[in-house]
């Protein structure tokens, strides 16, 4: 199985579940911020924002 078949198998399992994928971002996110400092914040919330764009997008 090569990289392309686990994209693509992890698009399809997405599919269908995309508010839980967004909400799955939103709980990682928060549990890496409450690991890290108070600076890191703002690149957690910019890279789950990114992520959630992503997802919004169809391309996942």
């Amino acid at each position: 199985m090569g990289l392309d078949d686990l994209v693509n198998k992890a698009k399809d399992a997405l599919h269908g579940h995309e508010d839980q994928a967004k909400d799955a971002l939103d709980k990682a996110g928060d549990a890496v911020k409450s690991h890290t400092g108070d600076d890191t914040d703002r690149k957690v919330d910019e890279v789950v924002d990114k992520a959630k764009d992503y997802i919004d997008k169809g391309e996942a």
